[in-house]
């Protein structure tokens, strides 16, 4: 059996609330006109057709009086002659006399449909019937009934053609008044909806400005109706806004310039201090041993002190804005091979993958590799190893080991300045390793991922575009 391919569903097009509202206006008018178009004509198509029936059927009994006493053979009135007379006077009436067991005569041939059978019996019964027939595609009005004194059946035939034609011209100026009320309804409707909706317009404006940055951005808020209550209350909350981003924007300022100030002022003494424990480290061989281990602990301390002050100087350069970036071609796999050459870390980290050129700025690159690789082998320390790829535009650095993984909870923050997990708060690094790689990556273009499963093991990946105006 050949399975069908699933199409892929088209997505709905959403109507925007003006052409709704517009639409709406236009079919609460329709209706309406349509409605009260619809009752009129009714209304006046009943009254004129009462009013012929009523006015025929005074004229069908006078001409009933005026056939007393007719019979088939009478001498005195002639029933040919009878018939023919309404012919004569040429009224528009056409008679149809029918007498028990004989033919029908009509005074015109043209007009001599089959009377219906109700009518007969309601003749024969001696009261008045009628129908509205259509006769060579003409209305008439049947009007039926028996003579005084006779048995002779009468069907008047009187033409409503008049009555029709003042209908249809009536029905045509109520369908094209319907017309003319539906146009107008929706210009009228296109107009209040853009009246109604333009302070709706001007906020989304003033929220896209908002969103761009330009905080002084306001609503006009002179108006006393639910539109002006609402322009009011979107100031206030801009208001609040711009208050707090300014506010924000001052304590991140100065928590920035106070990170440079330590950094600054912690880099010469710091700078003695890895200097004379150069030094010393040069005379453990020749300390007592009871003195060699705190002596090694202090030379580790100060060596972790100047990575801190080093990652707090790059830090502070990165939220200042000053880091450039200097493009070059690189081939990725070989450049990785060499980052790992030249920290010794060779024989720890397995390197796999394809040639990837990429244009980047190898000083950052190194930065952020050495720290991923740095990160996996501090804290995974087995089953290390790099993939090299690359997807459409971007090349990919995958950096997983079998570690013991990260929690859940822990990794939406890893990334996060000075965070560190419970399991690694007693391990050498300082927390901005990965911030500090995440920042490098985004002013390459790029952006660091990371995926982990407790007892597993992490991946992190590395993405960056294979040339500078491209973006993964």
């Amino acid at each position: 059996m050949s399975r069908e391919r699933s199409r892929p569903a088209r997505p709905i097009r959403s109507v925007s609330f003006r052409r709704r509202l517009v639409v709406a206006y236009v079919l609460v008018a329709a209706v309406s006109a349509g409605a009260l178009a619809t009752a009129s004509y009714l209304l006046v198509r009943d009254a004129r057709l009462t009013d012929s029936l009523h006015a025929k059927a005074s004229e069908a009994r006078v001409d009933l009086d005026l056939a007393q006493g007719l019979t088939p053979n009478a001498q005195a009135l002639d029933p040919s002659g009878f018939v023919q007379s309404y012919e004569r006077a040429g009224t528009g009436t056409h008679v149809v006399l029918d007498f028990p067991g004989r033919a029908p005569v009509a005074s015109d041939p043209r007009v001599d449909p089959p009377i219906p059978a109700a009518m007969r019996r309601l003749a024969d019964a001696g009261q008045l019937g009628y129908a509205r027939i259509a006769v060579g595609g003409r209305p008439f009005l049947v009007i039926g009934g028996r003579a005084p004194g006779s048995a002779a059946r009468l069907f008047f035939f009187f033409s409503e053609q008049q009555i029709a034609s003042d209908l249809a011209q009536l029905r045509n100026a109520l369908a094209g008044a319907w017309l003319s009320v539906v146009a107008l309804a929706l210009v009228v409707g296109w107009v209040l909806a853009r009246r109604t909706l333009d302070p709706v317009a001007r906020a989304s404006q003033a929220a896209r400005q908002i969103a761009g940055g330009e905080l002084g951005t306001r609503l006009p808020d002179k108006s006393r109706d639910e539109f002006g209550a609402w322009a009011r209350a979107f100031n206030d909350m801009a208001d609040a806004l711009e208050a707090k981003i300014t506010a924000l924007n001052i304590a991140q300022e100065r928590e920035r310039r106070f990170t440079s100030d330590v950094a600054h002022e912690l880099r010469t003494p710091v700078t003695a201090l890895v200097a004379e424990a150069s030094v010393l480290a040069e005379q453990v061989a020749d300390l007592p041993s009871g003195a060699r281990r705190p002596t090694e602990l202090l030379i580790a301390d100060v060596r972790r002190l100047r990575t801190l002050v080093e990652d707090l100087m790059e830090v502070s350069r990165l939220d200042a804005g000053s880091e450039l970036v200097l493009a070059e071609p690189v081939e990725l796999r070989e450049f990785v091979a060499t980052v790992l050459r030249a920290r010794g870390w060779v024989g720890q980290v397995a390197l796999a993958g394809e040639p990837v050129m990429i244009t980047a700025d190898p000083r950052r690159l190194e930065r952020i590799v050495g720290n991923l690789v740095g990160n996996a082998i501090e804290h995974g320390r087995r089953g290390i190893r790099i993939q090299i790829g690359s997807d459409d535009d971007v090349a990919r650095v995958d950096v997983a080991d079998e570690g013991q993984g990260i929690a859940s909870a822990d990794v939406p923050h890893v990334f996060e300045r000075f965070y560190k997990a419970d399991s690694a708060r007693t391990g050498p690094g300082s927390g901005l390793g990965l911030a500090i790689a995440l920042e490098n990556a985004r002013l390459l273009g790029g952006d660091i991922s990371v995926s982990s499963e407790v007892g597993r093991g992490s991946v992190f990946r590395l993405v960056v575009p294979l040339h500078p105006t491209s973006r993964p």
